[in-house]
């Protein structure tokens, strides 16, 4: 890709990727082995008529992987109402609902690289490329286009539907102990997420042990990262990032069984 570079406005919020950088209606960011795969993926997103996602315009003349740019704003951290009332909750899951439908039909190309950062533990395995960190952190919402897209595909990587489902329901619903995030109505929440979703009832079985798992591997993640002294993991888990995950682990687990009774008594 050839193009004159004029005018690069520096793009800020990101907790794990630096130096992402907006010009003109595209976005610039590092680009890596896995870069080629996830483009062919959002290629494929874009083909089967889902826009809840950047379109790949290719590579710039720095090697720089270049996304069209997504108006609108990213709901995390102080415009969590954004979810509000609980009818927006359910079009995130909606958007999920739509991506995971649409990747489905993708295969990948044979010699597709993903940057794996975790295990999928769940039984489904790798029935779909996930997105693996659908989260309020990389949700744009642009009300007056009437467009809400995820952003931050570069750890797409094979897992499964519930395993991305149960990291997303953490961070929307959400799932949380921290302070100023706790909600008193997290069960009617999450069955809202799920119902519009649309999980049968095995799923839902299946979700549930599932919510607090998926939020724990997280914070073990960050924990064996910081050991390895691996960036930008190291610097989250100084700034206290792992005791929230494991603090919301704990709060998920605790309360398994009125999930399960929201999610299947209502």
């Amino acid at each position: 890709m050839n193009d004159q570079i004029t005018d690069e406005q520096p793009l800020s919020g990101g907790n794990a990727t630096a130096s992402v950088v907006r010009v003109g209606d595209t976005v610039r960011r590092s680009a890596g082995p896995w870069t080629p795969a996830v483009h062919a993926l959002l290629e494929h997103l874009h083909g089967v008529g889902f826009r809840g996602a950047p379109r790949p315009l290719g590579v710039d003349e720095q090697g720089r992987e270049v996304l069209s740019f997504v108006p609108g704003e990213v709901m995390w951290f102080d415009r969590f109402t954004m979810l509000d009332p609980v009818e927006r909750l359910a079009r995130v899951a909606r958007l999920i609902r739509e991506f995971h439908d649409a990747v489905a039909g993708f295969t990948p190309p044979p010699d597709a690289r993903w940057q794996s950062l975790m295990r999928d533990d769940s039984a489904e395995g790798s029935e779909i490329i996930a997105h693996q960190d659908l989260a309020p952190w990389n949700l744009v919402i642009e009300d007056a286009g009437d467009r809400w897209a995820f952003i931050d595909w570069d750890t797409a990587a094979p897992g499964s539907r519930l395993w991305d489902l149960a990291y997303a329901a953490h961070g929307f619903v959400p799932l949380a102990a921290t302070p100023g995030l706790r909600r008193a109505d997290a069960a009617e929440r999450l069955r809202a997420f799920v119902d519009a979703y649309g999980l049968d009832e095995a799923e839902r079985l299946r979700l549930v042990p599932m919510l607090g798992r998926r939020t724990r591997a997280m914070h073990d993640f960050l924990r064996d990262q910081a050991g390895l002294g691996v960036q930008p993991w190291t610097r989250l888990w100084q700034e206290g990032h792992g005791a929230a995950w494991l603090a919301n682990s704990e709060y998920i687990e605790e309360r398994r069984e009125e999930w399960t009774r929201a999610l299947l008594d209502g």
